[in-house]
């Protein structure tokens, strides 16, 4: 996490951490025009200036303060302030405009993207690289729910039941968030939503002079993209999303969290495979088959007998902080091999106490739990804020039953009581329908086997966009399918349609790239 304690706004004066956690309010059409649409305002150029030190990840990274308003309603009332930043075009004479990156979360940072992205060099050479920290987190208007730090926990936040399936202690937990939410969010907190990101967006784009954006957004920031083509369509150049969810309006971000256990599913092989390879001398078990046994056993024996793990949150290996890590580790082949080794240990302890204990973790820093803070409560408000959620927690019981049984890796969790059950005000505007009414210039980009957005949602979105949209299919496991790497085909046709915004004529699969 970056250091935000202290902080002063980013310009001239100068996370994700929580859940993706609704059966919706019926759709109607998008919020009304004077807010969604509106012709340019006067625009308000941008100061830009070096970067503060935890957001200067490359030389070239320029950084600057836009304000926005708190209510897109009150155009001329209390204002945002939003931190932005650039990478200049690497070639000016081939620029051929911004490329905003969207960052993903909900509650994800985004101002150091412009600098850690992997993109092209082609990319990078012909647009302006454009970041932004979005409403309540990094370096812009902060937000936070001043949650005790046993409850910023992932275990917490994304609601895993008891050993047993009891999910009281989660509706106590989501009572107790929601009131700290609703007791200290104040009007930032309010102020959050998808919607008005994509409105946050559209003064960015008037900020930097731009008649016209290409976007890339990944995950959250995917769908955010999407909000904003359906809310600006002609605002939007070449415009891509990559790792989509279902944009049905009756389900949004409650849909995305109940398909992760499908995610969780299709994604087990690929962790089964590379646990089980036999080229590894720390394998877990001999043939892949035996893995998905070997970790529900594991994970019921740290139900029964949690083991200390110093300094974590909470400070115990139990059967949920493994199965969380499971979901963390399917998100990149790379994350497997930390699961292993911890699996190993773990293992060796509970079947030997003279075992050596589990390595401590680092203690968080007062920055780091403030970056938390700010990452659960934007997510928080942007999941609540967005549709209304089921308040029944016996509704909540019911499907946590029935969704053990059939995805016992995540227990019920996806479908488990959230503080949106909770939250203290109805959405300010109900859900932003995707259509196919817009110019045809979006491409989806999407891994077979995507854990946490599966390609089941991206296909309703694909289906949602109709002609406007072509998408690329990457027999590939993993969250986040643009790599940058332009010897891969999905990579390769990505770029090219950024800078040319020439699509395949069709939907089109390409293989993965060899290691």
């Amino acid at each position: 996490m970056r250091n935000t304690k202290h902080r002063r706004p980013v310009g001239a004066s100068v996370m994700a951490t929580a859940a993706a956690l609704a059966t919706a309010l019926p759709f109607l059409a998008p919020p009304d025009a004077a807010a969604s649409a509106s012709p340019d305002r006067p625009r308000t150029s941008l100061d830009w200036q070096p970067c503060p030190s935890a957001a200067a990840k490359a030389a070239s990274q320029q950084c600057a303060t836009l304000k926005v308003p708190l209510d897109h309603k009150d155009p001329g009332g209390r204002q945002t302030d939003l931190a932005v930043s650039r990478i200049p075009a690497e070639d000016p004479a081939s620029r051929r405009g911004a490329l905003l990156l969207i960052p993903g979360g909900p509650g994800g940072t985004g101002l150091d993207r412009p600098s850690t992205a992997k993109l092209s060099q082609r990319l990078r050479a012909a647009y302006d690289i454009i970041g932004f920290d979005p409403r309540g987190v990094g370096h812009s208007s902060p937000v936070s729910c001043g949650l005790p730090y046993a409850d910023l926990s992932l275990t917490t936040l994304r609601a895993w039941p008891a050993p047993d399936g009891s999910i009281t202690g989660n509706v106590a937990a989501a009572r107790r968030t929601a009131a700290a939410c609703a007791r200290n969010g104040g009007p930032v907190l309010r102020s959050i939503s998808t919607a008005d990101e994509a409105r946050d967006i559209d003064r960015i784009r008037q900020a930097l002079g731009e008649r016209k954006l290409s976007g890339l957004g990944v995950s959250y920031g995917a769908y955010a993209g999407a909000v904003y083509a359906q809310l600006f369509p002609d605002r939007t150049d070449h415009w891509v999303l990559d790792s989509n969810g279902d944009p049905d309006p009756a389900r949004v971000e409650r849909g995305w969290l109940a398909n992760s256990a499908v995610g969780a599913e299709d994604r087990f092989p690929d962790f089964a495979a590379r646990a089980a390879d036999p080229a590894r001398a720390d394998r877990l078990a001999d043939r892949p088959e035996e893995i998905r046994p070997l970790f529900l056993d594991l994970a019921a024996r740290l139900d029964r007998t949690p083991l200390p793990w110093p300094n974590a949150n909470p400070a115990e290996l139990n059967g949920n902080v493994l199965r969380q890590h499971l979901l963390m580790a399917l998100y990149s082949d790379s994350r497997m091999d930390g699961l292993i080794t911890l699996m190993r240990a773990a293992r060796a302890k509970l079947d030997d106490p003279h075992a050596p204990d589990l390595p401590a973790q680092p203690v968080p820093s007062p920055q780091d739990i403030e970056a938390q803070q700010q990452t659960a409560a934007a997510s928080l408000a942007t999941l609540c804020n967005d549709v209304a959620w089921p308040r029944s927690p016996g509704k909540h019981a019911r499907d946590v039953a029935a969704d053990r049984v059939r995805h016992p890796l995540t227990a019920g969790m996806p479908v488990n009581i959230t503080p949106c059950s909770f939250w203290p005000a109805p959405p300010a505007e109900r859900p932003v329908r995707i259509t196919a009414h817009g110019p045809s210039n979006v491409l989806l980009v999407q891994n077979r086997r995507d854990p946490a957005t599966p390609l089941t949602g991206a296909r309703a979105m694909r289906r949602a966009f109709g002609d406007r949209a072509r998408m690329i299919t990457v027999e590939a496991g993993g969250h986040g399918a643009y790599h940058g790497d332009d010897r891969a085909c999905g990579d390769a046709l990505t770029t090219t349609f950024l800078l040319t915004g020439a699509r395949p004529a069709t939907d089109i699969s390409c293989p993965a790239m060899r290691a």
